[in-house]
């Protein structure tokens, strides 16, 4: 016996059908013949699917699979006597049940929600009264702006806004969003959040945080906080709740009343029940209520149900920890969720299309082949390399490559994306904090053999972005790839890893929040950070900042990418290295301090692109810059390494830029290779007002940077005038 038309039963069933077992009768239960798929319900409100293209019909699945079908609601479940009480009908027996009946919206914790409030589920319920809005819109349109609330703050409640936002884009409604907690999407990630909010900020949704319904009635909402907020329709989206006849059995349930069940996914207490889906726990395994869970459990439930009846073994399901989770944004646009990472476009709604169609298409054209795909390799598009690829920051991307594609997912994702060329080194997360949080994401190839040191110049360089724009650390989260190795081994490593992060990130107090590790072919050590602005700062910097007169000054000796290079072709004295991998241990924290006290408001931080790449991107329009070779400093040996050809491997792809320089006097031209060179934890590129240039220089060095330098000055450019930097 088959409770519920669920994602796992729709997929068990399906399952089952194409393997019968001779003798075995197979009913499925459920209050209505179609089914909806929850990930493309967002889509149906919003017009971007038809009814059909989101449910699945059950009783042509069960046609098709011999499967008895029975319309009705089950309203109680009597475990000892294997007996099911349906409403309006006779009980009927079983052998075996399975229950997939889902969740349904907690309603009983607020006085009046279940009287006045339309709950997301059943969805049969929610369509309905969804459709009857949409008529009356179209039919009779209000004299006055009709007050739509949604309830919620989860992945559902924010996808069901946006859609009614996209949906009635034109008519006259206000809609809005009540959340009772500090944030939305409670468990996701940042970008998640910020790509939300700039969704319903975008399509009208008025979101309100810590905005917890304490009584709901007739036409208004009273809040916690003692306000009042009217509605003419409310939706109402918040935490799971179980049907209530499932703890009335006597079963073990959780704290919320659902199915407690064990791995084979069999209620505690009784075999002869399984359960799937959101209606069930695995006690060893808890995990959201989310689809996905549900889906991943059908294979293990169909071959449990079988091997139960046929007194074979059964399996044990172990779910995932993470799941990749898209939210559908009102139009046509989505954002990806996993783990710390997050991407946010048109191209994601596709992706989610098509993930969506692809699991409706088993149960559209029965019987359905499983195609299994052996994608091979994509062939290697690059050209032979010269040498082997460096680490650290010499492992960039181009700027050129980069700026083409940000150029070009700018223009077919407008505010999106940040435009190439403009973006600041963190990025600003909008909020309704009273201060402005940034954020930004560095990831390094390894560099140094010794872990320690390792995750020490990874954090200080991530780290680094946030200085450049006058911000104090606050949070970081990590990303560790370690190389494959026993178990042991890769303790041992991941411990001196982070023990070196903790270390820089310890000393400027900022919080190790947490991240993300795995293993693959080689170490990779990056870090997500966020913060805020410098205390006592009246500004932040900005990288285009820069005015005609302004004097550049560079913190840091350049070098680390042609040393690290000869070091890899064992070229490079130890002593140079040593010194090379103490600047890049130097925080440029105290300098960002010192630039912000002494007026400064431009700045970046220098690093794979280049001293020539950074300073192009701080320039705007109208400006150009003159840079002293001879002023520039250095760490010791990079002349020499120079001199005798070494470069980094990321040298080729920085010097396209050289087309930018215009050079007003012979120089060595091995001394100007050095503005091509990447550099890992780099020092900062300052600009700052002339009068105060010297005294902000003789600061810096009297502050442990004992090579600050001022190097050139910031220039007018005529109008129309190609970018360019005048070198001597």
């Amino acid at each position: 016996m088959l409770v519920g038309g669920g994602h796992s039963h729709a997929l068990a069933l399906r399952m089952l059908a194409m393997q019968p077992v001779a003798g075995l009768r197979i009913t499925l239960v459920s209050p209505a013949s179609h089914t909806p798929y929850s990930g493309m319900l967002p889509g149906l409100v919003a017009g971007h699917y038809t009814f059909e293209q989101t449910h699945i019909d059950l009783a042509r699945l069960c046609q098709w699979g011999g499967v008895r079908f029975i319309t009705a609601e089950v309203t109680a479940l009597d475990p000892a006597a294997r007996r099911l009480s349906l409403a309006d009908r006779p009980d009927i027996e079983y052998d075996l049940v399975s229950i997939d009946i889902g969740s349904q919206p907690e309603l009983d914790s607020v006085p009046g929600a279940r009287e006045h409030a339309v709950p997301v589920k059943p969805v049969a319920g929610l369509w309905q009264r969804w459709q009857h809005l949409m008529q009356r819109l179209e039919i009779s349109p209000a004299p006055d702006r009709r007050r739509i609330a949604v309830v919620g703050g989860g992945a559902g409640s924010v996808e069901l806004a946006l859609a009614m936002a996209h949906r009635l884009a034109g008519h006259e409604v206000e809609i809005s969003l009540w959340c009772g907690a500090p944030d939305i999407l409670q468990g996701y990630n940042g970008g998640a959040r910020k790509a939300v909010r700039a969704a319903l900020a975008r399509e009208g949704v008025a979101l309100a945080l810590d905005a917890r319904v304490e009584r709901v009635e007739a036409n208004r909402l009273r809040l916690a906080d003692g306000r009042e907020a009217p509605f003419d329709e409310l939706f109402w989206c918040t935490g799971a709740a179980a049907a209530p006849w499932i703890a009335d059995s006597g079963l073990p349930v959780d704290e919320r009343g659902f199915l407690a069940v064990t791995d084979t996914l069999q209620s505690t207490a009784e075999p002869s029940v399984f359960g799937a889906g959101d209606i069930a726990t695995q006690v060893n395994h808890p995990r959201p209520k989310a689809g996905v869970y549900a889906v991943r459990q059908a294979p293990v439930l169909a071959h449990n149900l079988r091997a139960a009846v046929l007194g074979k073994i059964l399996q044990a399901h172990r779910p995932q920890r993470r799941f990749l989770s898209l939210v559908s944004l009102g139009k046509r646009l989505a954002t990806a969720d996993r783990g710390p990472f997050s991407v946010t476009g048109e191209w994601v709604w596709r992706w989610k299309d098509s993930i969506d169609c692809k699991f409706m298409s088993r149960f559209e054209q029965l019987p359905v082949s499983m195609p299994r795909g052996d994608w091979g390799r994509v062939p290697e598009l690059a050209g032979p390399a010269t040498q082997a690829p460096c680490g650290g920051c010499g492992a960039k991307v181009g700027a050129d490559p980069l700026a083409s594609v940000l150029g070009e997912l700018s223009a077919e994702f407008p505010g999106h994306c940040p435009p190439a060329g403009v973006a600041d080194d963190c990025a600003p997360i909008p909020g309704s904090a009273a201060e402005m949080v940034v954020q930004s994401v560095d990831m390094l190839r390894q560099l140094v053999a010794d872990p320690w040191l390792m995750g020490r110049i990874a954090a200080n360089h991530a780290l680094s972005d946030l200085f450049a724009s006058g911000a104090r650390p606050v949070s970081a989260l990590a990303a560790v790839t370690l190389p494959f190795a026993g178990h042991d081994i890769l303790r041992r490593e991941l411990k001196q890893l982070l023990a070196g992060a903790m270390h820089e990130l310890a000393s400027v107090d900022c919080l190790l929040a947490g991240g993300h590790s795995m293993q693959g072919p080689e170490l990779h050590i990056g870090f997500v950070v966020n913060g805020v602005a410098m205390a006592g700062a009246g500004h932040q910097l900005a990288k285009r900042g820069l005015v005609a007169g302004d004097q550049l000054i560079l913190t840091k000796p350049l070098g680390t990418g042609v040393l690290f290079a000869a070091h890899m072709q064992q070229l490079a004295d130890g002593r140079q290295v040593c010194a090379a991998t103490q600047s890049m241990l130097v925080s440029n924290g105290p300098a960002a301090k010192l630039a912000l006290a002494n007026g400064a408001v431009a700045c970046t931080d220098v690093t794979g692109f280049g001293l020539l790449g950074h300073l192009l991107e701080m320039l705007g329009e109208g400006l150009s810059a003159k840079v002293q070779l001879a002023q520039l400093p250095m760490l010791d040996g990079v002349s020499e390494h120079l001199h005798n050809g070494v470069r980094s491997s990321m040298h080729p792809v920085n010097k396209q830029a050289i087309s930018a320089l215009e050079c007003t006097a012979p120089v060595d031209d091995d001394r100007l290779q050095i503005l091509f060179d990447p550099q890992t934890s780099g020092g900062l590129l300052i600009g700052v007002a002339a009068d105060r240039a010297q005294a902000l220089r003789d600061e810096l060095r009297d502050g442990g940077y004992g090579q600050a330098e001022i190097i050139g000055q910031v220039i007018a450019r005529s109008a129309g005038a190609a970018d360019s930097v005048f070198v001597s």
